[in-house]
Protein backbone atom coordinates (compact mmCIF):
# COMPACT_ATOMS: atom_id res chain seq x y z
CA UNK A 1 0.00 0.00 0.00
CA UNK A 2 1.54 3.22 -0.77
CA UNK A 3 1.32 6.19 2.07
CA UNK A 4 2.07 9.28 1.81
CA UNK A 5 4.25 10.53 4.64
CA UNK A 6 2.03 13.72 5.38
CA UNK A 7 -0.44 10.17 6.24
CA UNK A 8 1.32 8.25 8.45
CA UNK A 9 0.89 7.71 11.98
CA UNK A 10 4.15 8.30 13.57
CA UNK A 11 3.29 6.04 16.66
CA UNK A 12 3.01 2.40 15.53
CA UNK A 13 0.39 1.68 18.32
CA UNK A 14 -2.25 3.30 16.44
CA UNK A 15 -1.83 0.71 13.74
CA UNK A 16 -2.64 -2.14 16.22
CA UNK A 17 -5.57 -0.13 17.49
CA UNK A 18 -7.23 -0.19 14.63
CA UNK A 19 -6.87 -4.09 13.84
CA UNK A 20 -8.53 -4.34 17.77
CA UNK A 21 -11.49 -2.21 16.89
CA UNK A 22 -12.62 -2.92 13.33
CA UNK A 23 -11.24 -7.19 13.43
CA UNK A 24 -13.32 -7.88 10.50
CA UNK A 25 -10.52 -7.94 7.62
CA UNK A 26 -9.91 -9.06 4.17
CA UNK A 27 -8.21 -12.12 3.72
CA UNK A 28 -5.44 -11.74 0.33
CA UNK A 29 -3.78 -14.75 -0.75
CA UNK A 30 -3.08 -15.46 -4.68
CA UNK A 31 -5.28 -17.62 -6.49
CA UNK A 32 -5.12 -19.44 -9.97
CA UNK A 33 -5.86 -16.24 -12.28
CA UNK A 34 -7.25 -13.30 -9.46
CA UNK A 35 -6.03 -13.70 -5.88
CA UNK A 36 -8.10 -14.86 -3.33
CA UNK A 37 -9.86 -12.36 -0.77
CA UNK A 38 -12.38 -13.79 1.89
CA UNK A 39 -13.58 -11.08 4.86
CA UNK A 40 -13.42 -12.97 8.23
CA UNK A 41 -12.70 -11.63 11.86
CA UNK A 42 -9.51 -11.84 13.38
CA UNK A 43 -8.27 -11.88 16.86
CA UNK A 44 -5.02 -11.76 18.47
CA UNK A 45 -3.20 -15.23 19.89
CA UNK A 46 -3.12 -15.31 23.23
CA UNK A 47 0.58 -15.57 22.82
CA UNK A 48 0.83 -12.59 21.26
CA UNK A 49 2.98 -9.98 22.73
CA UNK A 50 1.24 -6.85 24.59
CA UNK A 51 1.82 -3.34 25.01
CA UNK A 52 1.64 -0.19 23.09
CA UNK A 53 4.15 -1.87 19.94
CA UNK A 54 2.62 -1.73 16.56
CA UNK A 55 1.34 -5.25 14.96
CA UNK A 56 4.69 -6.43 13.82
CA UNK A 57 5.82 -9.80 15.40
CA UNK A 58 2.32 -10.59 16.33
CA UNK A 59 -0.12 -13.84 15.53
CA UNK A 60 -3.41 -13.40 14.55
CA UNK A 61 -6.11 -16.16 14.37
CA UNK A 62 -9.01 -16.49 12.05
CA UNK A 63 -11.39 -19.08 10.74
CA UNK A 64 -12.90 -19.35 7.42
CA UNK A 65 -16.08 -22.39 6.01
CA UNK A 66 -13.88 -24.96 4.85
CA UNK A 67 -16.18 -25.05 1.66
CA UNK A 68 -14.72 -21.96 0.37
CA UNK A 69 -12.26 -22.65 -2.21
CA UNK A 70 -9.59 -20.09 -0.46
CA UNK A 71 -9.45 -22.39 2.61
CA UNK A 72 -8.72 -25.52 -0.15
CA UNK A 73 -5.54 -23.05 -1.37
CA UNK A 74 -3.94 -22.21 1.80
CA UNK A 75 -0.37 -24.13 2.31
CA UNK A 76 1.56 -23.85 5.57
CA UNK A 77 3.72 -20.80 4.95
CA UNK A 78 2.43 -19.32 1.92
CA UNK A 79 2.82 -15.45 2.15
CA UNK A 80 -0.67 -13.69 2.25
CA UNK A 81 -2.09 -10.14 3.50
CA UNK A 82 -4.70 -8.84 5.75
CA UNK A 83 -6.54 -6.16 5.19
CA UNK A 84 -8.56 -3.59 7.66
CA UNK A 85 -10.81 -1.22 7.08
CA UNK A 86 -11.74 2.14 9.70
CA UNK A 87 -14.38 4.59 9.55
CA UNK A 88 -14.34 6.50 6.04
CA UNK A 89 -16.16 9.30 4.50
CA UNK A 90 -16.73 11.78 1.61
CA UNK A 91 -15.23 15.30 2.31
CA UNK A 92 -17.53 17.42 -0.01
CA UNK A 93 -15.42 20.67 -1.31
CA UNK A 94 -18.21 22.91 -0.04
CA UNK A 95 -16.69 22.76 3.80
CA UNK A 96 -13.59 24.25 2.52
CA UNK A 97 -15.06 27.46 1.77
CA UNK A 98 -12.12 28.12 -0.54
CA UNK A 99 -12.01 27.64 -4.41
CA UNK A 100 -10.78 26.21 -6.21
CA UNK A 101 -10.90 22.80 -4.26
CA UNK A 102 -11.47 19.35 -5.25
CA UNK A 103 -13.62 16.42 -3.09
CA UNK A 104 -11.79 13.67 -1.66
CA UNK A 105 -12.14 10.40 0.75
CA UNK A 106 -10.84 10.44 4.60
CA UNK A 107 -10.48 6.76 5.86
CA UNK A 108 -8.18 4.65 7.55
CA UNK A 109 -6.48 1.35 6.11
CA UNK A 110 -4.30 -0.90 7.81
CA UNK A 111 -2.20 -3.97 5.86
CA UNK A 112 -0.61 -6.22 7.32
CA UNK A 113 1.59 -8.80 5.24
CA UNK A 114 2.87 -12.32 6.93
CA UNK A 115 3.25 -16.20 7.37
CA UNK A 116 -0.09 -18.04 7.14
CA UNK A 117 -0.58 -21.50 9.08
CA UNK A 118 -3.46 -23.30 8.75
CA UNK A 119 -4.45 -25.48 11.51
CA UNK A 120 -4.91 -29.10 11.17
CA UNK A 121 -5.77 -30.28 14.75
CA UNK A 122 -10.21 -30.26 15.42
CA UNK A 123 -9.26 -29.13 19.08
CA UNK A 124 -7.40 -26.34 18.19
CA UNK A 125 -9.48 -25.32 15.66
CA UNK A 126 -12.51 -25.40 18.04
CA UNK A 127 -10.25 -23.32 20.52
CA UNK A 128 -9.92 -20.53 17.94
CA UNK A 129 -13.31 -20.20 17.59
CA UNK A 130 -14.47 -20.45 21.49
CA UNK A 131 -11.38 -17.29 21.80
CA UNK A 132 -13.18 -15.96 18.80
CA UNK A 133 -16.65 -15.82 20.74
CA UNK A 134 -15.18 -15.04 23.67
CA UNK A 135 -13.63 -11.87 22.77
CA UNK A 136 -16.09 -10.15 20.33
CA UNK A 137 -18.71 -10.72 23.53
CA UNK A 138 -16.28 -8.91 25.58
CA UNK A 139 -15.21 -6.06 23.03
CA UNK A 140 -18.74 -6.17 21.01
CA UNK A 141 -21.20 -8.10 22.54
CA UNK A 142 -23.67 -8.15 26.02
CA UNK A 143 -21.06 -10.81 27.73
CA UNK A 144 -23.04 -13.76 26.04
CA UNK A 145 -22.42 -17.65 27.56
CA UNK A 146 -21.36 -20.34 25.58
CA UNK A 147 -21.27 -23.07 27.63
CA UNK A 148 -24.71 -24.40 26.64
CA UNK A 149 -24.09 -24.25 23.25
CA UNK A 150 -20.37 -26.02 23.54
CA UNK A 151 -22.18 -29.17 21.48
CA UNK A 152 -23.31 -27.10 18.68
CA UNK A 153 -20.25 -25.84 18.36
CA UNK A 154 -18.53 -28.96 18.35
CA UNK A 155 -21.34 -30.02 15.63
CA UNK A 156 -19.85 -27.33 13.06
CA UNK A 157 -16.67 -27.40 13.66
CA UNK A 158 -15.61 -30.12 10.89
CA UNK A 159 -17.13 -27.34 8.50
CA UNK A 160 -14.54 -24.93 9.97
CA UNK A 161 -10.61 -24.24 8.73
CA UNK A 162 -9.06 -22.27 11.45
CA UNK A 163 -5.84 -20.61 10.78
CA UNK A 164 -2.16 -18.83 12.26
CA UNK A 165 -1.22 -15.74 10.85
CA UNK A 166 2.54 -14.30 11.94
CA UNK A 167 2.60 -10.41 11.15
CA UNK A 168 5.89 -9.84 9.61
CA UNK A 169 5.68 -5.85 8.33
CA UNK A 170 2.25 -3.51 8.63
CA UNK A 171 1.64 -0.04 6.51
CA UNK A 172 -0.82 1.84 7.87
CA UNK A 173 -2.83 4.68 5.82
CA UNK A 174 -4.09 7.42 7.92
CA UNK A 175 -6.10 10.12 5.17
CA UNK A 176 -7.68 12.53 8.07
CA UNK A 177 -7.36 15.81 6.25
CA UNK A 178 -3.78 16.34 7.47
CA UNK A 179 -3.06 18.07 4.23
CA UNK A 180 -5.34 21.15 5.20
CA UNK A 181 -4.77 23.85 7.82
CA UNK A 182 -6.09 23.86 11.56
CA UNK A 183 -9.64 25.59 10.64
CA UNK A 184 -10.53 23.52 8.06
CA UNK A 185 -9.80 20.32 9.52
CA UNK A 186 -12.24 21.67 12.25
CA UNK A 187 -15.00 21.89 9.81
CA UNK A 188 -14.54 18.41 7.96
CA UNK A 189 -14.65 16.55 11.79
CA UNK A 190 -17.52 19.18 12.48
CA UNK A 191 -19.30 17.91 9.45
CA UNK A 192 -18.84 14.24 9.79
CA UNK A 193 -20.06 14.35 13.76
CA UNK A 194 -23.22 16.18 12.52
CA UNK A 195 -24.02 14.16 9.43
CA UNK A 196 -26.42 11.99 11.48
CA UNK A 197 -24.51 8.37 10.92
CA UNK A 198 -22.52 6.45 13.19
CA UNK A 199 -19.71 5.88 10.81
CA UNK A 200 -19.66 10.01 10.77
CA UNK A 201 -19.23 9.86 14.10
CA UNK A 202 -16.52 7.19 14.77
CA UNK A 203 -14.44 8.87 11.73
CA UNK A 204 -14.94 12.48 13.64
CA UNK A 205 -14.04 10.66 16.98
CA UNK A 206 -11.10 9.35 15.47
CA UNK A 207 -10.04 12.48 13.74
CA UNK A 208 -10.18 14.37 16.70
CA UNK A 209 -7.49 12.24 18.63
CA UNK A 210 -5.55 11.40 15.80
CA UNK A 211 -5.30 15.14 15.08
CA UNK A 212 -4.00 15.87 19.01
CA UNK A 213 -0.97 12.83 18.57
CA UNK A 214 0.23 15.04 15.45
CA UNK A 215 3.00 17.72 14.66
CA UNK A 216 1.07 20.67 13.16
CA UNK A 217 1.12 20.54 9.44
CA UNK A 218 2.05 23.45 6.80
CA UNK A 219 -1.66 23.82 5.08
CA UNK A 220 -1.67 23.81 1.16
CA UNK A 221 -4.84 25.70 0.56
CA UNK A 222 -8.25 23.93 -0.23
CA UNK A 223 -7.22 21.65 -2.72
CA UNK A 224 -6.92 17.38 -1.88
CA UNK A 225 -4.03 15.49 -2.09
CA UNK A 226 -3.92 12.04 -4.34
CA UNK A 227 -3.81 9.54 -1.72
CA UNK A 228 -3.38 5.90 -4.23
Amino acid sequence: MYVPSIYQAEDRAWLRRIVEQYPLATLVTNGPRVPYATHLPMIFSPDSPSGDAGPEGVTLLGHMNRANAHWDSLTDGADAQLIFTGPHGYVTPAVYETTPAAPTWNFVSVHLQGTLRPITGFEETLEVVQRTVKAYEKDFGDGWEMDGSLEYFRGIGPAVGAFRFEVESADGMFKLSQEQGPDIRKRVTDRFASDGTWRGRELAALMREFDTTREPSVPTGGTAHAHN
